[in-house]
């Protein structure tokens, strides 16, 4: 099969022909018809992500169709177009057994610890604690703007953080991730400001829902102009990118009482990044840490993506293919991707 391949952390991205693979007992092989292009990608091949084994293919937001399946797969069969949760659980430890699979105890991370979807052929295990079947009314282009970070919003600001109607929610970062979840606050009813250092990307917020933008880079206290703008500060507040200064900006300028959503991995330089737990203290915050989404919450979001209350394609700025994908993935290392960039063509 084709597929995009690195062989050394942070060197070439080349499109090579590998082997295909084969499904394991427990799971299938899917023909990618559509996978997302994510700056979790970009992590994974700056070495970033220890369980990345080189060479390695990476890709994790993926939509295809099952074309061979292992024996002891129950729940679905050759020829179903599924979507791939970028965080599997293997169904039967204690964490999935309460429903949490997302945070399995012996979770399979898809363009991570195996080879991913930038590429032809993508194997997936644990099927059938996994697996999502796509509805009809959705083609795989619009599937894939699911991908991990809109389920991902979805989880953290439905089910985690719970945002409500006349919260004042504000989203740092507005990239695919954040995007997602302006989107998603928005059509919940709640206020949203969105803060960025990048104008194209809070206009795109704008469009989204977002009652008020502010540019970090013109305005680095972005305390300040949030605090006023909701007259104390954010009921919740979330890290859509997983950088040390916005996630302490974030923790910053919650009111009293008030939620800090961390969305964006806090992996690399990140991964220990300083927080101002004074105010955790003194202000009686909460800090909400939210990783993908359960497979058993795909439904409830998809009935309401089917149903027009949200309309995730619209985060699509562009689609490529293979060759296209890579400076796509060199793109992220910048933030200069706006959007959602989508692999739509695998020949």
């Amino acid at each position: 099969m084709k597929a995009v391949v690195f062989e050394a952390f942070g060197g070439d991205l080349t499109t090579q022909t590998v082997t295909d693979p084969t499904p394991r007992n427990d799971g299938v092989v899917i023909e990618l018809l559509s996978n997302g292009v994510c700056r979790s990608d970009w992590h994974a091949w700056q070495g970033h992500d220890p369980t990345v084994k080189l060479p390695h293919v990476p890709g994790h937001e993926a939509v295809g169709q099952i074309v061979a399946i292992g024996k002891d797969v129950q729940n679905f069969k050759e020829g179903d177009r599924v979507i791939v949760p970028f965080s599997c659980g293997c169904g039967v430890c204690p964490t999935c057994q309460t429903g949490s699979t997302n945070i399995c105890d012996a979770p399979s991370f898809a363009g991570f610890g195996s080879w991913g979807a930038f590429a032809q052929y993508m194997g997936v295990v644990y099927a059938d604690a996994n697996l999502v079947k796509l509805p009809e009314e959705l083609s795989a282009t619009d599937a894939a703007s699911l991908g991990c970070r809109f389920m991902t919003a979805f989880y953290g600001v439905v089910h985690r953080a719970k945002v409500k109607a006349g919260d004042w929610v504000v989203v740092h970062g507005c990239g695919g991730l954040g995007l997602s979840a302006i989107m998603i606050a928005a059509t919940s009813g709640a206020q949203v400001i969105a803060v960025d250092i990048d104008d194209k990307k809070l206009s795109m917020a704008k469009s989204f829902g977002a009652a008020h933008v502010i540019n970090a880079a013109t305005d680095p206290k972005v305390g300040r102009p949030i605090r006023t703008i909701t007259s104390g500060g954010a009921d919740v507040s979330i890290d859509a990118l997983g950088h040390a200064t916005v996630a302490y900006n974030s923790v910053s300028c919650l009111r009293k009482q008030g939620k800090h959503l961390q969305l964006g991995l806090a992996i690399g330089e990140a991964a220990n990044m300083p927080m101002p737990m004074h105010l955790v203290t003194y202000k009686e915050l909460e800090l909400i840490g939210s990783l993908g989404m359960p497979s058993h919450l795909y439904p409830s979001m998809l009935s309401m993506v089917s149903a027009g209350k949200f309309n995730p394609a619209e985060l699509v700025t562009k689609t490529v293919n293979l060759e296209g994908a890579i400076d796509a993935l060199k793109g992220m290392g910048d933030y200069s991707t706006s959007g959602v960039v989508v692999i739509d063509d695998f020949s």
